[in-house]
Formats: C-alpha cells, structure tokens, sequence
C-alpha cells in the first residue's frame, strides 16, 4: 500500500523527471498554499450543496456545508492579503443569518439569507474587479450522485 502512495505521489507532480527521484517525504513537510481560484471553487460547490440541502431541509448536510463555505472563504482572507478586509466582514452577517436560518429549520428564512449571502459574494467580487464573475443561488441539482433530502439510516 505505501508503495502505491508514492507511485501516486510521484505521478502527479507533472511527471517531470526529477520528481521520479525527489523525496516524498520531503515533499509532505512543504506548505501547501492554494490558489485563489481553487479555494473561490471549492466555497462555489460548497454554496451550491449548501442551499440545494436547505432547499430540501435537510439541516445537517446544510449545517456542514455552510461550516465548510465559511472555512474556505476565511482561508482565502488569511492566505491573500488583497481581499479588503471590509469584503470579509461584510460575509459575517449573511453567513450568521443562514446560520440562524438552519438553527430554526425555516425554509421561507433560509432562502432569503442565501440569498443576501450570494449579493455579499457579488459585491466582493464587484471590489475584486471580478465583476465578471456573478453568482446566483443554484436553479438546478448538478450533483447527480448525491441525495440532499434528509435520509431514514433504517431505510438504507
């Protein structure tokens, strides 16, 4: 099993010839800092499992999805330096209010702090110049493998 790990390892540092002979274990102990754009994708699929579980109330998934959204976008305030801070703290509210939202399994609530919570995303990307890059809440479910509707373990 280790010497899969490696072989992985090894494959997917762009097969460039010196990473044959690099030292694995030298590679782990490096800080990995991602890219805006990868964290920026992550918190997307974390926002779009996020409301299509509070659109099925299922409060759990929509708990840790909204957990998971906030951690990826203080992730991004702590690794890049020029998102304005204010950008960041305007987040608080719309994330507390779709926190308070789930804590009172209220739909009607959910979806309206979702939605306060999508335009604090636009108008930071607005201050971003990134205006190009425009959020709505998800219309559809693009996460064909995944059940959102709150399941009985019996039943499985």
């Amino acid at each position: 099993m280790k010497k899969i790990g490696r072989l992985l390892a090894v494959l997917l540092l762009a097969g460039s010839a010196s990473a044959a002979t690099a030292d694995i274990g030298s590679l782990a102990n490096r800080d990995y800092v991602p890219q805006l754009g990868d964290l920026m994708n992550a918190a997307q699929v974390r926002h779009i499992k996020l409301v299509l579980a509070g659109k099925a109330q299922n409060w759990e998934l929509a708990a840790y999805e909204l957990e998971r959204l906030s951690q990826s976008l203080a992730d991004a305030a702590v690794l890049y330096s020029g998102i304005p801070v204010d950008d960041i703290t305007t987040m608080t509210k719309p994330l507390a209010a779709v926190n308070d939202a789930i804590g009172a399994k209220d739909g009607k609530r959910f979806i309206a702090a979702a939605g306060e919570l999508t335009e604090k995303c636009n108008s930071c990307h607005q201050t971003m110049n990134r205006a190009f890059i425009l959020m709505r809440l998800p219309t559809d479910q693009p996460f064909g493998n995944q059940i959102f509707q709150r399941q009985n373990p019996a039943k499985r």
